[in-house]
């Protein structure tokens, strides 16, 4: 399934942004680091890996920038150009391709450097050892408000240890690093001290917060040190958990802290055994409903989103139905469905393949089953008042992820009560209180 590339544009530089959260952050960081360095007339295009599907896409939007861009400075970065730049740079009218680890520096980003040297700038991304300060702005360069998003994305961490069958993401992304509490909390104050009212602490795997750094302390010691050295921080939500990782601290402040939003993102994958350990997952069905049936227990409001992969090689019909009654048993509103694509250089690509046919309709009744769910559940919240942080859209979101619409909403950013009156199958509608 491919990401709907997300365009952003000051007078200078356009940048198109394709995939997760992780790249939505680090497309705000190289245009501050373009328009630091007076990069005029470009147009960086950040890429996503994750599908073939994704791949294809980002290709595409390569080509269109040039043709709709015919003068300006074509640059390809992200997940797609770091795993395989030569192919990127064969594109006609790409000028430059730079690596993950480069895309947050802001040499990368001089004119005198994207005219001269060579066309391809990628490292080898296993070498990349450095967290902060290139991950993120530091005391002293402070990150800035992004124009065009209410909430801010944080990044505290990169990489990722495991070498889950299926995924290229961490030949990418490279081995898993962390950022600092101290670094995270100065960013997190800094971006409050902006006006955003919801910071989203985001990382490829990031779960797995803390295990290079001394101690290897747990992401719920991140979490309580947020929470407790930034007060003036209203909400505070996480981007996606491997259910294998979340330990007793983080769990004590989802379900105690009203700072924490209700909403847990699973990177899921599947809810069939046999598949979850031929993707090399290292949870269970049993614990991903036992962790569920836990935080729903402690906080009823808790609500849950997910990842999850239909027509893993050797998926068979069995297989498939444990996948798709997890998601009602529960209770997942928000899902993220993948149909499986094979990556070259991954072992499930060796495996024998699921029939294409299978795999789309699959996919399809995940996806039919999710809205169902989804639609249920905004039937809930209708009577019931909340706050609503409101878009750039207009839109504003609730705790829970749910969507509302009312009559004159407030500006983007701020934070409203809203009356839920009413639903359809995609979102609420509201007034204002």
């Amino acid at each position: 399934m491919a990401s709907s590339p997300k365009i952003e544009q000051d007078s200078e530089t356009k940048v198109i942004t394709l995939g997760c959260r992780l790249n939505a952050y680090e497309s705000d960081v190289m245009a501050g680091h373009a328009r630091d360095a007076g990069l005029k007339n470009a147009v960086i295009i950040n890429t996503c890996a994750v599908t073939n599907e994704a791949v294809a896409e980002s290709r595409r939007q390569v080509r269109k920038a040039r043709r709709e861009n015919p003068d300006a400075m074509v640059v390809v970065t992200g997940c797609a150009a770091q795993i395989d730049p030569s192919a990127f740079a064969a594109i006609k009218g790409v000028n430059k391709v730079i690596g993950n680890h480069e895309k947050m520096s802001p040499l990368s980003f001089d004119p005198e450097f994207l005219e001269g040297s060579e066309p391809i700038r990628v490292n080898d991304i296993m070498s990349v050892a450095e967290t902060a300060p290139q991950f993120m702005g530091s005391a002293n360069q402070p990150l800035e408000k992004s124009q065009n998003r209410s909430r801010a994305f944080l990044q505290v961490q990169n990489g990722c240890d495991h070498r889950c069958t299926f995924c290229i993401i961490p030949y990418g992304r490279g081995n898993a690093r962390s950022v600092p509490a101290g670094e995270v909390v100065n960013s997190v104050r800094s971006l409050v001290a902006q006006g955003y009212n919801e910071v989203v602490l985001t990382g490829v795997d990031l779960s797995s917060w803390g295990g290079d750094l001394p101690g290897k302390p747990p992401l719920g010691d991140l979490v309580r040190r947020v929470l407790k050295l930034v007060p003036e921080l209203p909400r505070l939500r996480l981007s996606s958990i491997d259910p294998a990782e979340v330990d007793e601290v983080l769990f004590d402040l989802l379900v105690k802290n009203d700072r924490m939003t209700p909403y847990l993102h699973l990177s899921l994958q599947a809810g069939d055994d046999m598949i979850l350990k031929r993707m090399r997952r290292r949870h269970s069905r049993a614990d991903v409903i036992e962790l569920c049936q836990r935080l729903k227990a402690a906080r009823p409001d808790m609500t849950f989103g997910a990842d999850i992969i239909a027509g893993f090689p050797t998926e068979d019909d069995a297989m498939f139905e444990n996948s798709r009654s997890i998601i009602s048993e529960v209770g997942i509103p928000w899902l993220h469905v993948f149909p499986y694509s094979a990556r070259e250089g991954t072992p499930a690509a060796k495996i024998p393949p699921v029939h294409g046919n299978t795999v789309k309709a699959r996919a399809k009744i995940l996806r039919e089953e999710s809205a169902r769910l989804k639609a249920e559940h905004l039937k809930t919240r209708i009577g019931s008042t909340d706050v609503a942080l409101f878009e750039e859209t207009g839109i504003g979101r609730l705790p829970d992820f749910c969507l509302v619409k009312v009559d004159s909403p407030p500006k983007s950013g701020s934070l409203a009560k809203v009356e839920i009156t009413g639903s359809n199958s995609e979102h609420l509608t509201g007034t204002l209180i």
